[in-house]
């Protein structure tokens, strides 16, 4: 059976009574997470250290949101924030990249960032002292774990050719490449026509949608349609001695009043979680395979996500796009790790 026989009928997610009672899996999730770290990787990644069902081998670095000096320090920052037991690797990109995703809806990012990326805290840590380049951390991880290991990306697809150009299997190697990125019928967030990570670099989305692998995206359509609103706060872990919550509460604050004042929007979307939640619990989405490439030279449509809609299409579907979320949960699934964390006295 071929590939786009299995995928012709879209996956249905399973009811919270399914995903309630379904056993839990006895080995861990291998996960390498490459950010540009703002708000939402922020959350993303304290999600993902703490879910016990997950293996956070490495963070790797790159530049897309904050420039890639600002992207090393603030996953320093996360990283000494959460106090895991067990330290990822961390991986680095050159310091002298500067942020390639401007803006978002017109809005300038350190509008809705901060100026570090990470709102309202504050970002003390130093370079390191030796250094390992993201793609290099990538690169070894996967070829010394074949086909166990999962790369979340949640910034431009820069590290992905880079590790390529290392590791030529590197692709091949990898269990699920998961991509937040491009729209499908959303238009833009960058431009009217472009998504901020595959606008930053087409040139490596495109390389990465056209090679032969295993890769989900999760595009614009879904990942805003996990959405945070003041109301929804008290959800989250609230202790006052509790590090999760002064974590928490120096990120979402900060991204939901500048939602407000710039975006006119009563609540903020939390991509990079719904694209950890592709992850962690894949049965909450549906999808499709899709036949998808990327504008790399258009004047107005530089980094659009075109899907061949066609009956007789040109090209094969290449990759696994998700096109809707149980939203309510996904949600369920963040906030229990987060009071799980805090109940169990896993935090640091």
């Amino acid at each position: 059976m071929s590939p786009e026989e299995m995928f012709e009928e879209e996956l249905e997610p399973l009811t919270q009574s399914q995903v309630t009672s379904s056993s839990t899996p006895n080995r861990k999730t291998k996960v390498v997470i490459d950010a540009d770290p703002g708000i939402g990787d922020a959350l993303a990644i304290l999600v993902a250290i703490l879910d016990p069902q997950m293996d956070v081998l490495a963070l790797t670095a790159t530049a897309g949101m904050v420039t890639g000096s600002q992207a090393n320090h603030n996953l320093q920052t996360i990283v000494n924030r959460i106090d895991p037991q067990k330290y990822p690797r961390l991986g680095c990109c050159d310091e002298q990249l500067p942020a390639s995703i401007s803006a978002i809806r017109e809005v300038p990012c350190p509008l809705l960032l901060g100026e570090t990326g990470l709102g309202d805290c504050p970002t003390s840590a130093v370079s390191l002292a030796s250094p390992h380049v993201s793609a290099k951390v990538m690169a070894e991880l996967v070829r010394t774990n074949p086909h166990e290991v999962t790369i979340l990306t949640l910034g431009p697809l820069t590290n992905i050719v880079l590790a390529c150009e290392i590791h030529p299997d590197f692709l091949q190697e990898v269990k699920t490449l998961v991509c937040l990125g491009g729209s499908i019928n959303e238009g833009g967030d960058t431009t009217a026509a472009a998504e901020g990570n595959i606008y930053a670099d087409p040139d490596s989305a495109r390389y990465v949608l056209q090679t032969d692998c295993n890769k989900i995206l999760v595009p614009l359509d879904v990942s805003h349609q996990l959405r945070l609103t003041f109301g929804e706060l008290n959800r989250l872990p609230q202790d006052g001695k509790s590090h999760i919550t002064e974590f928490i509460n120096l990120l979402l604050p900060f991204a939901l009043r500048s939602a407000r004042r710039h975006l006119g929007q009563e609540g903020v979307s939390l991509p990079a979680l719904a694209a950890l939640t592709a992850v962690a619990r894949p049965q909450l989405f549906t999808r499709k395979l899709m036949a998808v490439d990327v504008e790399t030279t258009g004047e107005l449509t530089r980094g659009m996500t075109v899907v061949d809609r066609r009956s007789l299409r040109q090209k094969n579907a290449n990759v696994e796009v998700l096109t809707e979320i149980d939203r309510a949960a996904a949600f369920d699934y963040i906030t229990g790790v987060l009071w799980s964390a805090l109940e169990n006295g896993d935090e640091p």
